[in-house]
């Protein structure tokens, strides 16, 4: 699908002389999305004055929200992200654009003056359509946003040409989910140039770079552990959902500060350390445990390629840890799973997972994503099916 109505229409949000814009899901013969003017039903509330966009939350833990990003933290996003990298350029679009990373592809580039590159995405992302994209920009300065699971497979991929594109951005913006250990160093080695991310759609997407926040953002971590981010980036609420935006956003000395569902810490440089989601704190046995720290360490175990890790319920320890693996030697028989379990007891002790499901890939949203809600099913299931054959050991 051309850019060029998709472009207009946003342009004229961003500029106040025209209604704020959602992008739809993908569809069969629009792989990039199709923009949709907001219009109210009588079930939703008005939107917030000035804003601009409407962008929905990933859903990975549930029911996306609505989220209303005005006029003023877009502008403020993509001057802080121009700050951050020493410039403006050219934006290579390569995810979709329902979700805030890709409106940011095009927001930035409006702001800056040129004209978006755009990833052929109707047959998936794959590292042949990246590099065509890619061998399609010609502004000496390039910039793309990507998620971890599309930099893995680019830097998989066997193609030296794949591997010259990707040498030729000055930045590539990683987030959006957890980053694989050993990913930041094998791009290193290569010569490609990340800047890690954190931030998600209630704050005109990633505003912390490299563990630093942006200009104009600030960053605070409560009583309870959780992550609060500040400044002009954060978005106004929820559309129609006032208790969760009371819940989420809150006003603190003349500063709009959004509550995430992290938990996180500061070092004595004021550099971030994300430590995993509120609801990946699983309780075993009376000891808590971190899914997440649990997962990143299944990840440095040989033969592991990729992992997550939930808690679910067991009738004996109130709580169990249950882990999906992707496995670098397919195959359960052929002991390769065996061999991780082993690893992963000698490591982790009590905390070793008690069931596995060894997958060919984690099921990932269109955003790249993992689907956290279908593989949280899909270990409740395992876990429930080795309970009831009578096996509780580790």
């Amino acid at each position: 699908m051309s850019l060029d109505p998709v472009l207009k229409a946003l342009a004229a949000a961003l500029a106040g002389e025209g209604p704020a814009v959602e992008f739809g899901p993908a569809g069969a013969n629009s792989p990039q999305g199709s923009w949709r003017v907001w219009r109210p039903t009588t079930a939703v509330a008005s939107l917030p004055e000035g804003t601009a966009v409407v962008v929905r939350t990933s859903g990975s833990t549930g029911v996306p929200k609505a989220t209303a990003l005005t006029i003023d933290a877009l502008a403020a996003s993509s001057m802080s992200t121009a700050f951050a990298l020493r410039g403006e350029g050219q934006w290579l679009l390569a995810l979709p654009l329902e979700y805030v990373a890709g409106v940011q592809v095009l927001v930035r580039s409006l702001f800056a003056g040129t004209r978006p590159a755009e990833m052929d995405l109707a047959a998936g992302f794959t590292p042949e359509a990246f590099a065509d994209a890619g061998e399609e920009m010609t502004d000496p300065v390039r910039f793309t946003s990507l998620v971890p699971t599309q930099l893995r497979r680019l830097l998989e991929d066997s193609s030296p040409r794949v591997l010259k594109v990707l040498r030729r951005f000055n930045a590539i913006l990683l987030g959006g989910a957890p980053i694989p250990h050993g990913l930041l160093d094998r791009a290193e080695e290569a010569g490609v140039k990340v800047v890690t991310t954190y931030g998600s759609a209630e704050t005109c997407g990633g505003c912390v770079y490299n563990g630093f926040p942006l200009e104009g953002v600030s960053v605070r971590i409560a009583e309870d552990g959780r992550i609060r981010l500040g400044g002009e980036v954060v978005a106004v609420g929820y559309v129609g959902d006032p208790e969760r935006t009371a819940e989420h956003f809150l006003e603190e000395d003349g500063e709009r500060w959004y509550v995430t569902s992290d938990l996180g810490e500061l070092t004595a440089e004021g550099r971030l350390h994300v430590l995993g989601r509120v609801d990946d704190v699983v309780i075993t046995g009376g000891v808590k445990a971190s899914a997440a720290r649990v997962a990143a360490q299944l990840e440095t175990v040989d033969g592991v390629r990729e992992a997550f890790v939930a808690g679910v319920r067991d009738a004996e320890w109130g709580q169990a840890l249950a882990a999906a693996v992707v496995l670098t030697e397919p195959g359960e028989d052929s002991g390769a799973l065996a061999r991780v379990r082993a690893a992963a007891v000698e490591r982790l002790g009590r905390l070793a997972p008690r069931t596995w499901l060894v997958l060919d890939a984690l099921p990932l949203l269109p955003n790249g994503k993992p689907d956290r809600q279908a593989i949280r099913e899909a270990l409740a299931r395992a876990h429930a099916a080795r309970r009831s054959a009578g096996s509780s050991g580790p």
